[in-house]
């Protein structure tokens, strides 16, 4: 069955290589950086190539490098993803645009007309990546004081309202709920009979695993050590089962991939070794959410501190000591490319169906992922 791979898209900037951890010049928001690039200076003035230009770059790039489409995540240090996968469907042909937000941030009936226009300009060429916060600060600067399992449970009426609204006839949907009450909902004429797009679902509490179970097409995950990854698999595998569905997965994970593993762990190195401001935004891990500890707790079997960056690699080529060296979850892969092939094959075998794989910088190793790593996947076909 063929596995789709996605690239992630830097929406909140990217810096110019691992080596220099918390230094964004290219896109962002960082106007006048010298060296910088989108946008820079040139003579003293900005020269003119702008966010959504590099943006549009690493879009035709990983097109061009068989990669199906992107995550285009959202921050409150980042543009609005919804406006930036209007701006770049036009860069490309089939590129599909997988677009995360949160519910409650927006009325359901308003997303779906967002996303019926999206689709019709497109050809259907929309994902949602849909998440449910991580609470703290960040999501009190959406102005969202909803706790941890109301939001999951906000999200599940949502998403209902949202396809009830998508497939009613005549304005017919009426809807008294929780968090939403809808009369007479559907779309106009112009903008129903489009494909409702793909749901990729992410969140490892217990609330989010039930929500996942009655929405996700795809169950997205963070990286995490095999066995980790295996386990949760198998509670969404079993949750989904008793309401008679059966979701595909997904993984989310970095890659550091060279000639030799000598190459990639010494660029690892480089990195871990050169001072710099703390990649890690200030916010993160301040909230609740379950995904992002699992991840720190999960790392902590080896500490870089005391035995170096080797000892954050808790199984072949899986290290989890990126979010020192970017801003990011912790786990991802290290190594030549026929072993970052050979663990994402495993991770196949695993049942993962679809990956959002990065790198930094975007654009360049976009490009190297797609000619060096994925021509030697065994396990399943890349569409």
């Amino acid at each position: 069955m063929p596995v789709d791979f996605y690239w992630r898209m830097a929406m909140e900037g990217d810096q110019p290589s691992l080596r220099r951890k918390g230094i964004v010049s290219r896109g962002g928001f960082t106007p006048g950086a010298v060296g910088g690039l989108a946008p820079g200076l040139r003579n003293g003035k900005l020269d003119g190539y702008s966010h959504v230009d590099y943006l549009a770059e690493v879009a035709k790039a990983t097109e061009a490098s068989g990669f199906v489409g992107a995550l285009l995540p959202s921050f409150p240090h980042t543009d609005d993803p919804w406006a930036a996968a209007a701006a770049l469907a036009r860069e490309t042909s089939t590129y599909r645009f997988m677009i995360a937000f949160q519910p409650g941030f927006l009325h359901p009936v308003q997303a779906a007309r967002m996303t019926a226009s999206l689709q019709l300009a497109t050809g259907g060429r929309t994902v949602y990546n849909v998440i449910s916060g991580g609470g703290g600060p960040q999501q009190l600067w959406w102005g969202d004081k909803v706790e941890h399992d109301d939001r999951y449970v906000r999200t599940s009426e949502f998403l209902d309202v949202l396809r009830g609204v998508w497939y009613a006839t005549d304005h017919s949907y009426d809807h008294e709920g929780r968090f939403y009450r809808v009369r007479g909902g559907g779309l106009p004429p112009a903008l129903a009979g489009q494909p409702f797009p793909e749901i990729f679902f992410t969140g490892s509490s217990k609330a989010a695993i039930a929500a996942a179970g009655r929405h996700a097409d795809y169950y997205l995950s963070w990286l995490e050590p095999l066995s980790s990854l295996a386990a949760k698999f198998e509670q969404v595998r079993e949750h989904s089962a008793g309401i008679g569905r059966s979701p595909k997965f997904a993984v989310r994970l970095d890659v550091l991939a060279r000639e030799t593993e000598e190459e990639a762990w010494q660029e690892v190195e480089r990195g871990w070794v050169r001072p710099g401001p703390a990649a890690t935004p200030a916010y993160v891990g301040l909230g609740d959410s379950v995904g992002w500890q699992r991840g720190q707790d999960l790392g902590s079997g080896g500490n870089g501190s005391r035995g170096g960056y080797r000892a954050l690699e808790i199984s072949p080529n899986v290290w989890g000591g990126f979010h020192v060296l970017r801003a990011g979850p912790a786990f991802g892969l290290v190594g030549d490319y026929r072993q970052v092939a050979a663990r994402l094959d495993e991770l196949i075998a695993l049942g993962a169906d679809a990956f959002v794989l990065g790198g930094v910088p975007h654009l360049e190793e976009a490009y190297r992922v797609g000619a060096h790593v994925l021509p030697l996947l065994r396990g399943a076909a890349v569409r």
